[in-house]
């Protein structure tokens, strides 16, 4: 019984320890609009594709309408390279939900977090951007930003913003087997980006 009962707490504290983990906030303490210091305004909202690439977008347009940054960029090639790439389908999306053309930026060609945050320094680069917001999903968050931090070497302020809830992740996402195997599987590739190995 005394095992079983520390079973059920271990799983419980790793749960509650990993879900806090994997989905850092630099924006949770801010109010609905950018103010000054840590919850100043950036010069762009950069939202990467993958899982819920829907959800993605609409927290990023979300931002920008509340006035977090003058520009969106869009990250992430098609599984499917005969159709449009993702950053080209997420650019519609926020073209339909009243976002200027002009506003929005993509980078097409990244297949992989990495490339993300390699290609999308060459955007902020061109473009002069010091601080951006990266939005992508709740388990998804961590190693992004270690990407992105590492790719933009200083030069480009990461601020991390998940979102919170979509269809691959929630609040509940230890009580089902995707949200295991997405918790796992995110801590093992963000221990390989700390040892440097080929991704």
């Amino acid at each position: 019984m005394t095992r079983l009962i520390i079973a059920v707490v271990s799983i419980v504290l790793f749960a509650l320890l990993a879900g806090v983990y994997l989905a850092p906030d630099d924006l949770a303490r801010c109010e609905s609009r950018p103010t000054a210091d840590k919850c100043a305004s950036a010069d762009a909202i950069v939202a990467v594709s993958g899982g819920d690439t829907r959800a993605r977008v609409k927290e990023a347009v979300d931002l920008y309408w509340r006035g977090w940054a003058p520009k969106l960029v869009f990250s992430g090639a098609a599984a499917d390279k005969t159709g449009p790439s993702n950053a080209s389908v997420m650019r519609t999306q926020a073209i339909e939900a009243g976002v200027p053309a002009d506003a929005i930026l993509t980078e097409g060609a990244s297949e992989t977090t990495h490339q993300n945050a390699r290609l999308s320094q060459d955007v902020f680069a061109s473009n002069n951007f010091t601080r951006v917001i990266l939005v992508t999903s709740a388990y998804h968050q961590r190693r992004a930003g270690i990407e992105f931090s590492q790719t933009t070497e200083g030069r480009t302020k990461v601020v991390n913003h998940p979102v919170q809830t979509d269809n691959q992740w929630s609040r509940w996402w230890w009580a089902t087997p995707t949200g295991w195997w997405l918790a796992i599987s995110e801590l093992v590739k963000i221990v390989l980006v700390y040892i440097g190995a080929p991704r």
